[in-house]
């Protein structure tokens, strides 16, 4: 029976670090900081639970079925699990997050020096997914070209960019602005979801647990433990780097005041800071965090569909590559303008899964918790996307009336009443059964 090495493991954790490190991971803490200013403290805190805790969670949860998003999904039936899965693959894969890490890496690295224009883009989207395609179509070296070479560039240049940030500030910590003086913990939480990462670690799950069999690693047990252990390397991670941005935007509003999101703080802070120098380093750690995070996008995708269509690996990556260029052209407004919707319906249905997966030993049947729960969940997922699509008019009153409805978690009380209520029948059903036995 193999067993991982201390280095292997520290390299399977830098290779799942790097898959969650995206661009977003790196653009929406600094313009959270510079929101929350003296709030700084609960402002982060809330964005580590949603943006490091629920994701840790979700890799433990797949870890503990095996890692793979069928198994998690598993009580809700096969027919309503594809779909959730489906979703889930689109949204995180070719329709949004794949293509928006090329168009988010262009703008941030790319665009200062060649141009915001058409031609730049599609030579750049071109070579960039022509680098993803090459990693992502040899899966079972992931660890190696990612966990043992791009990830260690990756953490150096984060190195400086951190270190930077905590001791050379622009400024003092600045004020705080309205969204965070009454609750800066919610309105950190909420941001976390922007990260995406919590829906990332349903789709990277999988690739975590092939890396780790394609060495050789075959005891289930063995392979729920490293995936745990790569998990909170990651984690501690992305804890320091979000802290660290976070306190870069608190204390860059003398110089980024006016900035509407983080690329434009975190543009001009490294221009303040490191002058063109600062803008080649950002250019090479949005570009590294863009790709690895792409390549475990694509290849959790190829691995999903390759199984639920008849079509190969190989067919799968080249096809999703593809259509992840086109849609990568379009443009990162109306790319961000379709996507939010879609992800603001589909974050509670991921949350709550999570939630009942981890405490499944508390039901005596899984699927009469799950199903009534996830149903409610989802009622008010699609409540979520109409509003944030801009159709509220669609939406019943009533639904405006619950509360934190104003602060987009409408769906946690009406969830958590369900939950009772499910869990409650579910032990009274289970004696039922049991005495008839």
């Amino acid at each position: 029976m193999n067993r991982l090495k201390g280095s292997d493991l520290l390299a399977l954790g830098f290779m799942t670090f790097a898959l969650f490190l995206g661009a977003g991971n790196i653009i929406f803490p600094p313009s959270a900081g510079m929101a929350a200013g003296e709030n700084i403290g609960p402002a982060a805190l809330g964005f580590l639970l949603t943006g490091v805790g629920l994701p840790l969670l979700t890799i433990v949860a797949l870890a503990r079925v095996g890692g793979g998003m069928a198994l998690l999904t598993a009580p809700l039936g096969k027919h309503a699990g594809t779909l959730f899965a489906v979703a889930v693959y689109l949204a995180i894969g070719p329709l949004f997050a794949t293509p928006r890490t090329a168009v988010v890496s262009f703008e941030m690295g790319i665009a200062p020096f060649a141009g915001n224009q058409a031609t730049p883009l599609l030579i750049y989207t071109l070579a960039y997914f022509a680098a993803v395609l090459f990693l992502a179509l040899n899966p079972g070296q992931l660890v190696d070209r990612i966990g043992k070479y791009i990830t260690p560039v990756l953490l150096a240049a984060l190195l400086v960019l951190g270190a930077a940030a905590l001791l050379l500030p622009a400024g003092e910590i600045g004020p705080v602005t309205a969204d965070y003086q009454a609750a800066p913990f919610v309105q950190g939480f909420l941001q976390g979801y922007l990260t995406m990462d919590t829906l990332g670690a349903l789709v990277f799950g999988i690739v975590i647990a092939t890396a780790i069999r394609d060495q050789g690693v075959t005891d289930g047990k063995l392979i729920t433990r490293y995936s745990v252990i790569a998990g909170l390397i990651a984690a501690v991670g992305l804890s320091l780097v979000y802290l660290a941005l976070f306190y870069l935007g608190a204390t860059s509003q003398g110089i980024a005041g006016e900035a509407q999101n983080g690329v434009q703080i975190l543009t001009a802070y490294v221009q303040h800071t490191f002058g063109t120098a600062g803008s080649l380093l950002l250019a090479v750690v949005i570009t590294l965090a863009c790709l690895t995070t792409a390549v475990g996008l694509l290849t959790a995708c190829g691995e999903f569909f390759s199984k639920l269509l008849p079509v190969s690996y190989r067919g799968v990556v080249i096809a999703l590559g593809l259509f992840s260029l086109l849609v990568a052209n379009q443009g990162l407004t109306q790319l961000i303008s379709f996507s939010i919707p879609v992800l603001v319906g589909l974050y509670p249905l991921a949350i709550v899964l999570v939630a009942l997966s981890l405490l499944d030993g508390f039901w005596l049947s899984s699927a009469r918790v799950f199903r009534p729960v996830m149903a409610v969940a989802l009622a008010f997922g699609l409540v979520d996307g109409l509003a944030a699509a801009g159709w509220a008019q669609w939406v019943p009153g009533f639904f405006s009336q619950l509360p934190l409805a104003d602060q987009s978690l409408g769906w946690l009380l009406p969830v958590l009443v369900t939950l009772v209520l499910a869990a409650a029948c579910d032990r009274l059903l289970g004696r039922t059964v049991a005495v008839a036995a």
